[in-house]
């Protein structure tokens, strides 16, 4: 499963950060690596809670800054929201 969750992401980012999905590995940073400024950040943390029917806080938000980062956080949240 993760590697469909990490497959559904790595789509996610390389339309809204506008970048080849061969650009996107976990250790990428959104930032650095991917270009992404903060307006973009919103729209990709939207993007995500949509498509995986979470919420992200705010704060948690800030802690994510990597391809990886975002994997585990979905991975990990998405199945506590689907157990429940």
């Amino acid at each position: 499963m993760s590697d469909a969750i990490l497959d559904k992401i790595t789509g996610i980012i390389a339309e809204q950060l506008d970048v080849e999905s061969d650009a996107v590995a976990p250790e990428k940073s959104f930032t650095d690596d991917l270009g992404a400024d903060s307006l973009a950040i919103v729209e990709l943390v939207l993007a995500l809670e949509e498509e995986f029917g979470i919420k992200i806080p705010d704060d948690q938000v800030d802690s994510i800054k990597t391809v990886g980062d975002a994997v585990n956080y979905i991975k990990t949240n998405a199945e506590a929201d689907s157990s429940n």
